[in-house]
């Protein structure tokens, strides 16, 4: 049997959750907002995504209350996209998705370290300090460089990520 297009037959919470974040490179959209980027531009160099399916993955994380696209300039206009309150909830998804990379699929290597602001202690496997106990939301959280990640990057994004940054923060208008 066929699997049919959509999943809106299916009364399953990861089947509605797959219809809004289960097509090809949209974590990968929602990651990188994570990580700083918000312009159309940085994510198309970033990700390596084609135009057509970038443009149609920002509109339904933004139709689907994932993102909020803001204007950053008006002429010629120009928007960017950061996450809402429904898109921060995805964090632990993001997480538990990278760790089970690392652990279950062979040659992984972390690019990505994450580490509580406020003690400096790298985070325990389900995003919460070690050190202090608690779970640690997104905005303090510092994003290190790991051992698989490219020295020597060829995009401007990708090398702004090379420095320690808070998740959440703007990339520099420089990396745009």
């Amino acid at each position: 049997m066929a699997l049919g297009k959509d999943y809106s037959q299916q009364q399953c919470s990861i089947a509605r959750a797959l219809e809004v974040v289960g097509e090809r490179w949209t974590l990968l959209v929602v990651r990188d907002v994570f990580y700083g980027v918000r312009r159309y531009n940085d994510f198309l160099v970033h990700l390596g995504i084609p135009r057509a399916v970038l443009a149609a993955r920002l509109q339904s994380l933004v139709d689907a209350g994932v993102l909020d696209r803001r204007r950053y300039q008006e002429s010629p206009p120009r928007d960017e996209y950061v996450l809402t309150e429904r898109g921060l909830a995805l964090w632990p998804v993001l997480r538990a998705l990278g760790r089970w990379g690392r652990e279950e699929l062979p040659g992984a290597v972390p690019v990505r370290h994450f580490h509580h602001v406020d003690c400096g202690t790298e985070l325990g496997p389900y995003g919460e300090c070690p050190a202090c106990r608690i779970p640690v939301p997104p905005a303090d959280i510092e994003m290190r460089p790991g051992a698989g990640v490219d020295p020597d990057p060829a995009d401007p994004v990708s090398r702004a990520l090379l420095r320690p940054r808070r998740l959440l923060v703007p990339l520099e208008p420089a990396a745009s």
